[in-house]
């Protein structure tokens, strides 16, 4: 007597790879389709550190479009045959644009002001510690940014009540704090010793990796905060 299965077309190992990999491209794309305007303004402004806010007004546009990414990962079909991926980023944009500006728009506004700090730092006449101190508090600032734009994409809180839960997983959930902290390293060192452009173009996995570390996070925000 024997026994066969089949496998119905867009449910195999090699359907599910190639589900994948159509949906990070996709998502990928209206990403940086998204983020242009202000990418766009990006290359307009030079380098110099006087230029960091109109920079960071450069980024405004990139808040909106990394939240709907992320809402498209989470959301993403595993089936080859019922992929729409676009549709899915497009609503997670009109869902999402708002609420993640209202934390985009100050995060980017006190990185900012750090960064200007740290920049002019000879002038301001403090000590060195203090250089140390604001870089600590830029990196946690990120960290909590991670939370938060995570929380914003897949939950319909109001803006301090996502703030307030992205701070408190920023210590309740150590390996999700480390994981959004090594792909923070990740991108970095990939801007410093490569191009600017190259993380732009990885947003995608770095999104669905932080969505992967990002786990313990969403469960229990499921759980117990929403009914």
């Amino acid at each position: 007597m024997s026994t066969s299965t089949s496998v119905t077309f867009g449910e195999g190992a090699l359907s599910r790879a190639a589900a994948l990999i159509h949906t990070l491209v996709t998502v990928e794309a209206l990403l940086l389709l998204a983020a242009a305007p202000g990418l766009a303004g990006l290359l307009l402004v030079g380098p110099d550190a006087s230029n960091l806010p109109l920079a960071a007004v450069c980024l405004l546009p990139l808040g909106p479009a990394l939240s709907a990414a992320l809402y498209a990962l989470h959301h993403r079909d595993r089936d080859l045959a019922d992929l729409h991926p676009a549709r899915t980023y497009w609503r997670g944009w009109r869902l999402n644009a708002l609420p993640a500006l209202k934390l985009w728009t100050p995060l980017l506004a006190w990185l900012t002001v750090v960064a200007f700090t740290l920049t002019h730092f000879s002038a301001t006449g403090l000590p060195g510690w203090w250089a140390v101190l604001l870089a600590a508090i830029g990196a946690g600032s990120l960290l909590w940014g991670a939370h938060a734009l995570v929380l914003t994409s897949l939950f319909a809180f109001r803006a301090r009540d996502t703030a307030r839960l992205a701070a408190y997983f920023l210590f309740r959930h150590g390996r999700a704090t480390l994981g959004a902290a090594s792909l923070l390293v990740l991108v970095a060192g990939l801007t410093a010793l490569l191009t600017e452009a190259l993380p732009a173009l990885l947003a995608a996995p770095l999104l669905l990796s932080l969505l992967h570390s990002g786990r313990p996070v969403i469960a229990e925000t499921q759980e117990d905060f929403t009914v």
